[in-house]
This record gives structure tokens, sequence and C-alpha cells, in this order.
């Protein structure tokens, strides 16, 4: 398979840029396969089917945004840990937008377990809200709370569902704020 070079590496590589490019969802094999120039079956000597190949695009984005996270937040806690956290989190999924959303969809178990450096960015947010004293189940309802607030946050600002003129990055700042107080005065 000399021909074009492919190799799973270069097509997830590929596709992640693609999904950058055209969206995540509008990935397919055959557009993959225009942008090496080959024909579509020549892939699936390499991955099975689209669904793979998205699950390998998500596992390649997890673990680029994992290695962001993980140096935004070394040495920090408490309320520097989340800011930097949130922040290095809003920054990627504005950066690659294709590989972020990417990184919202469920992997196969089989293919996950390929690849078990893509869940260090969840062992990161558990660590970091450790921090804030919680303990699970409390831990589980706060990285939830936390994945919901920033993700929504993200997917309005992107799909410019802010049409308030407030500032949208002073907005940002003061949910952190709150999302710190909260996180502070965790419920028992």
């Amino acid at each position: 398979m000399a021909r074009a070079g492919l190799t799973v590496e270069r097509l997830v590589r590929a596709a992640a840029e693609l999904a950058d490019e055209i969206g995540f969802d509008n990935v397919t094999m055959s557009a993959l396969a225009r942008r090496f120039g080959v024909r579509d079956a020549s892939l699936y000597s390499h991955v099975r089917n689209l669904t793979e190949l998205r699950g390998r695009v998500a596992l390649l984005a997890a673990r680029e945004k994992s290695e962001r996270l993980a140096l935004a937040v070394a040495g920090l806690s408490g309320r520097d840990a989340l800011v930097a956290f949130a922040n290095a989190y809003r920054r990627y999924a504005h950066e690659h937008p294709g590989r972020y959303a990417a990184t919202q969809i469920q992997v196969d178990p089989e293919l996950l377990a390929e690849s078990p450096q893509s869940m260090r960015g969840g062992e990161l947010v558990y660590a970091m809200l450790q921090g804030y004293g919680l303990r699970e189940p409390d831990v589980t309802d706060a990285v939830r709370l936390l994945r919901s607030a920033l993700h929504g946050y993200i997917l309005l600002e992107t799909g410019d569902g802010f049409g308030h003129p407030r500032d949208v990055q002073t907005s940002w700042e003061r949910a952190l704020e709150a999302l710190h107080v909260t996180l502070q005065n965790w419920p028992s």
C-alpha cells in the first residue's frame, strides 16, 4: 500500500485536519479519500469504517487536549487550576473546532483500550476537583457540572448564541468565578 503512503496514523491526522476545516460531522471516507487522491476502498485496509475513523480522531483529539490541560494546570490548585484548565479547554475548542467536536462522542471501548493515555484529561479534572476537597460521588457530579458549563458556553459562543452586547470574555471570567465559588461550597 505504498501508493499515497497511507497508514492509520496519516489517515487519522488528515481526518482531524479535515474535521477542523469542514466540521467533524462532515468528515466522510469519500472526503478523506479525495484528500489523498485515492479511491474510498483504499482506506478500508487501514480502518474498518467511518465509525472507527471518527473514534480514532476522537482519541487523537483527547490526547492533544489532555496534553494542553496538563501543561496548563501543572503546579496549580483551586481557583488557579480551575481557570487555567477552563481557559486551555476553551482555547483548544476554538483552535480545533472539529477535533473538539470529536472529543464529545462515545468511543468504542475496544478502540479506547488501545489508547489509555486518551483518558488523561478525565484524570486531570478529577484530580483538580479533589483539590476542592470533593470525594465520590460528588466528584462525578462536579465533573458533569464543569463539563456541561464549559461545553455549553463554548457551543453558545462559537454558534453566535450570545446576542447581548456584554463582552463574552467578561462573562466567561464571571462564570469561572461562579464555578469556583460553587466548588468551594459544594452541598453536602
